[in-house]
């Protein structure tokens, strides 16, 4: 299960992590925005490179347990490879963030603080959702541990998502005969 969890992980987190090199390469060079349409992209880039969830868990059930797998350990091997996977994928994300887009932050806060501005809501809400942007803005910047567990939660969800349905459609008591 180790070599499994390492080596689909380290292919899913190669794959996420060059397609955010590259998206965010483009969008640093003005072609694109921090907006939804990146969101998309980025959250497709995700799925997609979580399949190697699906890949590594039934690679695992036929050729190392013998056809056989129980749900949970499915979900294990399923949540390894995505921690694996969004492990890389918060690595390579502190790295392009603090080397070469240390203003990203400051162009997403003006981002949220235009939404909101739009969105009508004024008073002493506004005032509240203007210092809570601020203070996750410096956290994000300032806190490790902080932009660590905001960068997982953007990734893992999906990797833990993926998990479980790989996990609960590969599941199988009893082998099947006669495939090999």
């Amino acid at each position: 299960m180790k070599k499994t969890s390492l080596v689909f992980g380290a292919i899913s987190g190669v794959i996420i992590s060059v397609f955010m090199g590259i998206s965010m390469a483009i969008m640093g060079c003005g072609a694109g925005e921090t907006g939804n349409g990146s969101m998309i992209i980025g959250f497709s880039a995700m799925v997609v490179a979580f399949s190697f969830i699906f890949v590594g868990i039934k690679n695992y059930r036929d050729k190392q347990t013998g056809g056989t797998l129980t749900f949970g350990k499915g979900v294990l091997l399923g949540f390894l490879i995505s921690f694996i996977a969004s492990t890389i994928y918060v690595i390579t994300w502190g790295v392009e963030f603090h080397f070469f887009m240390p203003d990203f932050m400051d162009k997403y806060s003006a981002m949220q603080v235009k939404q909101l501005q739009e969105s009508g809501i004024s008073g002493a809400a506004l005032i509240k959702a203007l210092k809570s942007i601020e203070s996750a803005s410096y956290n994000y910047k300032h806190n490790p541990f902080f932009f660590a567990m905001y960068t997982y939660r953007e990734i893992l969800p999906i990797g833990i998502l993926i998990t479980l349905i790989s996990a609960w459609i590969l599941k199988r008591k009893v082998p099947v005969t006669g495939l090999q």
